[in-house]
């Protein structure tokens, strides 16, 4: 008799996972959530799935910020700086502005290697203030 209870078992398992993390979430901005996350992204099979939802949302979200970080992603610009410029300046104006509110909300840009590098930026973000 106890057995026919086990499916429900699981499905109230499940679901309290689920209420326990929607909970980590709301709390201190996902602050809680984050370490959660990154131990489910280990599981393999799973870190694509995220990457995919992610960039799904992006893609509804904004286009233009989308758009640009498949071409950054393409250019191979996460480990050199030099190539993250360069992909830059390739990018349409929407695009490297659609790029650059979401970097500056993740607080992502790239520290500047040298004089010309911080020149660029700043100029960067004065257009950006400026309109």
């Amino acid at each position: 008799m106890w057995l026919y209870f086990i499916p429900l078992y699981i499905a109230g398992a499940i679901v309290l996972l689920f209420g326990i993390f929607a909970l980590l979430a709301r709390v201190r901005g996902g602050k809680y959530a984050r370490p959660v996350m990154q131990g489910i992204a280990k599981i393999p099979g799973v870190r694509g799935l995220m990457m995919k939802a992610s960039r799904a949302a992006l893609v509804k979200q904004n286009p233009d910020a989308a758009s640009a970080l498949q071409k950054l992603e393409r250019a191979g610009v996460a480990n050199d700086p030099q190539r993250a410029q360069a992909a830059l300046s390739r990018l349409s104006a929407a695009e490297r502005r659609a790029y650059l509110e979401a970097a500056g909300q993740e607080g992502a840009l790239p520290e500047p290697q040298n004089r010309q590098q911080r020149r660029a930026m700043e100029k960067l973000q004065k257009q950006r203030r400026g309109r």
